[in-house]
């Protein structure tokens, strides 16, 4: 069975980004299962000075869960043309580390218009030698409520769509 991590750059809890990789997780082919990390907020903001032996609690535990995992899964919203901090930050806690090289990554998204935050945030993981899936699953939620965004992701295209492309993943981590 794989283990693919899923991380939701958003710290919303009506978080459109974070319904999607619940339901992608909920989803979820036998052959995998997908864990949501919630500690995007807990993360102290990186500082180089803080790695080692100094690495707080919640880093640690993200560094852990990315280097166990088989996969690692983003859905992140855009703010101002780009990644937001919260995200950005995490995958700084990464960079010095092995945890992130060669590690099998795929990017699913919740909004047709984070088209810059799409194309920073692959560049800033291909750079951290990611391996990332070039295929992707797009469901539109974006200034959708709790309850809309249920119906949404409920929806037998949708929810074969997700799994389609977890299943694909799976394929592309198994390749490697």
């Amino acid at each position: 069975m794989l283990h693919i991590l899923a991380i939701s750059g958003s710290l919303r809890a009506a978080s459109t980004n974070s319904a999607l990789l619940a339901a992608l997780a909920a989803g979820a082919p036998e052959i995998c299962r997908v864990t949501v990390y919630g500690g995007l907020g807990r993360l102290p903001i990186f500082n180089p000075d803080d790695e080692g032996e100094r690495t707080p609690a919640e880093a640690q535990f993200l560094i852990e869960a990315v280097t166990q995992a088989d996969g690692v899964i983003v859905s992140c919203p855009e703010y101002a043309h780009g990644v937001p901090g919260g995200m950005k930050n995490a995958l700084d806690w990464l960079v010095s580390r092995d945890a992130a090289v060669g590690k099998p990554a795929m990017l699913v998204h919740a909004s047709a218009r984070s088209l810059y935050a799409r194309a920073a945030l692959a560049e800033i993981m291909r750079t951290m030698s990611f391996a990332l899936y070039e295929e992707t699953v797009e469901i539109a939620l974006l200034g959708k409520k709790a309850a809309e965004m249920e119906v949404i992701l409920d929806e037998d295209a949708n929810r074969q769509a997700m799994r389609d492309a977890v299943e694909g993943f799976a394929g592309f981590i198994r390749s490697r």
